[in-house]
């Protein structure tokens, strides 16, 4: 019974998941535009997709989205969390409906939003130029130093608040009495956050980790929407990439291949985040 319970889920997760994942692998051994026969090339489009230093472009652009989009955002809620859990805050509810607010929109409103925000006529420069003057005023998504910060402050504001409620849906199953226990035993603020409000919340910054850091590796809605992935390839993903080999140049084999290498990058990374940060 429990296994016919769960058959009709997994005849639609196998089909919409499993299949399409197997075609992908089997399509990044080939050469194939979508039109003209299908050839079979071995491992020649990894090694086509390895030897880009396009590639490898990409890949430190995923690596500045880690750091903005999971690493910053967790450490910033650890924090955050940290000082509410001590304290009694009035209002809770609504300041987690204000946190979690940003992650409830697409990443392709966001983008358009920010992309408003960072033009050169737009309100940030504008305060800029009537603080510090006409100068100061940048072209931040136009700049390739500036555009992959500037959209890496976006994947912050986006994740910040997400990682904040799961933290705080935590602290909520903690007993205060550990903390008043800690605290007849002489722990400070920082020792009392080491030894009971990160133990207790270990199960959803797992969670937290293992979602922002995905998020992190495949994005693609934001620089799509906001920079093209430019100037030049400062801000392009491998799923930027990806969709470029595949729906502009018709390159589906590359374009498979680099699915297919992403796809193993993020398993290793949850793998390591698994490991990591264990039940224990």
């Amino acid at each position: 019974m429990p296994y016919l319970l769960i058959l009709p889920g997994f005849i639609f997760y196998g089909l919409f998941v499993l299949v399409p994942i197997a075609d992908t692998v089997r399509l990044s051994f080939l050469e194939w535009d979508g039109l003209s026969p299908q050839v079979f090339v071995g491992l020649d489009n990894y090694v086509q997709v390895l030897t880009n230093p396009n590639t490898w472009t990409s890949l430190r652009v995923s690596l500045v989205f880690v750091l903005f989009s999971c690493l910053l955002p967790v450490a910033a809620a650890l924090l955050l969390v940290g000082v509410i859990a001590r304290t009694k805050i009035r209002g809770l509810s609504f300041f987690r409906f204000v946190f979690f607010l940003p992650y409830t929109i697409a990443l392709a409103v966001v983008a358009i939003a920010w992309r408003w925000l960072y033009a050169q006529d737009g309100s940030l420069n504008a305060i800029i130029r009537a603080v510090f003057g006409e100068e100061f005023v940048r072209p931040f998504l136009g700049d390739a130093d500036l555009a992959l910060p500037a959209l890496g402050i976006v994947g912050l504001w986006a994740t910040f608040g997400f990682v904040v409620v799961m933290l705080l849906s935590g602290t909520q199953h903690i007993q205060k009495e550990l903390y008043e226990a800690a605290r007849m035993d002489g722990a400070g603020p920082v020792r009392e956050f080491f030894t009971v409000t990160l133990p207790g919340i270990r199960h959803e910054l797992r969670v937290s980790l293992v979602m922002t850091l995905t998020l992190a590796l495949r994005v693609f809605d934001l620089p799509l929407m906001a920079t093209q992935g430019g100037p030049g390839y400062a801000t392009t993903t491998p799923s930027l990439q990806m969709y470029r080999d595949v729906f502009i140049n018709g390159q589906i084999g590359p374009g498979a291949a680099i699915a297919v290498l992403l796809t193993i990058v993020i398993f290793v990374g949850v793998a390591l985040v698994n490991r990591l940060v264990r039940s224990e």
